[in-house]
């Protein structure tokens, strides 16, 4: 029987690591989905997009159903450019390639730097999907825990001026995601972000900087890891899937040009001409600083109404972070597997994400789960929390 015996090595290595669909089992629809890290539906704006994508198509006709027609392919970089630019970062057209979503450009940059003796430095816990992405090219990992304000750098120094001392490999890069973290919702701090670039400096490593949810703050967005960067060390990873719509896979990658250069060759999907074009035209009528107010009250008042939610139905030994912008709480509940855990609750009508999935060792995540305020309504939020600590036994009874 045709089967396993065509695959690669490499691919049987890294299905082996993480077989598909092992994270997250099939969810009854029943269920309170605060496992989905998406929009509210609400907010991802349906009838604008079908009026820019009619309007572009009235406008351009077959232009934009070609591989390159569009003129507005280009007016999409601009666009992206100068939406960077308002936040203290000014790239140029050849520093910047736009991919389909954030994990096209970390693959990317996988890709182009990585082989089966390069280490990468991670964040523990970090990115589920970044982190099999990186697995996919190399087993070796730094893995730095995070606190409430994020990496913590002591840490990574302490492993970095180990490892010079033993002649070990520094890191090709560091994969953090530095605002409003996911899963765990921190931000690093001011004077972590200046020490983590000086360490990048000293050690000659660079920085992938994910900044998915850096726009969605509940007050202000902390400059960059790219705008203060000096010495071109930081490939920002951007993305308008959590500000527009993560459907229309629109990303991007900011960096030195010779990396942008090399990332474009190896990006083989011949680009998504439509799916830019549309967006340019939504973008163009679009009001973006009234946009992130609304996307920032809602998601602000979603996550007080969770963190309140948590405060009085959890067990008094769950711990969690108090997130200042983004999608996630972090919860960590003492003595408790929350993977075996899910079967349970999701069989209650909650559904989360089990916390082993964010780390290299998934015994470290034992005690962890990731919830999401995102996607589901504020009454949804209590109820969801309500279910959960039924589960663990400190929850009122169901009416």
């Amino acid at each position: 029987m045709i089967g396993e015996s065509f695959f690669s090595k490499n691919s049987k290595a890294a299905l082996k690591k993480s077989p598909p669909g092992e994270w997250m089992p099939t969810i009854p629809d029943v269920c309170i989905r605060l496992n989905s890290g998406y929009p509210a539906p609400e907010l991802v704006p349906h009838k604008e997009l079908k009026e820019a994508v009619v309007r572009l198509l009235e406008e351009e006709q077959d232009l934009p159903l070609h591989y390159i027609g569009s003129p507005r392919l280009k007016k999409l970089r601009d666009q992206i450019r100068g939406r960077m630019a308002e936040r203290s970062m000014v790239v140029s057209d050849e520093e910047l390639l736009i991919t389909s979503g954030a994990c096209q450009g970390i693959d990317l940059i996988a890709r182009i730097f990585l082989d089966e003796e390069a280490v990468v430095a991670i964040e523990a816990p970090t990115y589920m999907e970044a982190l099999e992405i990186f697995q996919n090219y190399t087993n070796h990992f730094i893995s730095i825990p995070v606190d409430e304000h994020g990496i913590k750098i002591d840490l990574l120094e302490k492993v970095l001026v180990d490892r010079k001392r033993d002649g070990q490999a520094m890191p090709r890069f560091l994969y953090t995601i530095p605002t409003f973290h996911n899963p765990t919702g921190t931000t690093l701090s001011k004077e972590r972000r200046e020490h983590l670039l000086a360490l990048a400096s000293t050690y000659d490593f660079l920085i992938v900087e994910d900044d998915a949810y850096g726009e969605l703050a509940f007050h202000e967005s902390p400059e960059t890891l790219k705008a203060m960067d000096k010495e071109g060390r930081v490939l920002y990873v951007g993305s308008l899937s959590k500000i527009v719509a993560p459907g229309m896979r629109i990303g991007w990658v900011a960096g030195a040009k010779e990396f942008i250069s090399a990332f474009g060759w190896m990006k083989k999907d011949l680009d998504h001409p439509f799916a830019h074009a549309s967006m340019a035209a939504f973008l163009e009528n679009t009001n973006f600083k009234l946009r992130l107010h609304t996307l920032s009250d809602t998601y602000k008042a979603k996550s007080s109404v969770m963190l309140s939610a948590l405060e009085e139905y959890m067990p008094e030994s769950a711990t969690w972070f108090v997130p200042e912008g983004g999608y996630f709480v972090w919860i960590r509940i003492p003595g408790v597997d929350t993977s075996k855990m899910l079967a349970e609750a999701a069989a209650k009508g909650v559904a989360y994400i089990p916390g082993k999935h964010f780390f290299l060792d998934h015994s470290e995540g034992r005690e962890y789960l990731r919830l999401s305020f995102s996607y589901v309504e504020e009454k949804e939020v209590i109820e969801g929390v309500k279910r959960l600590s039924r589960v663990l036994g400190t929850g009122p009874s169901s009416q």
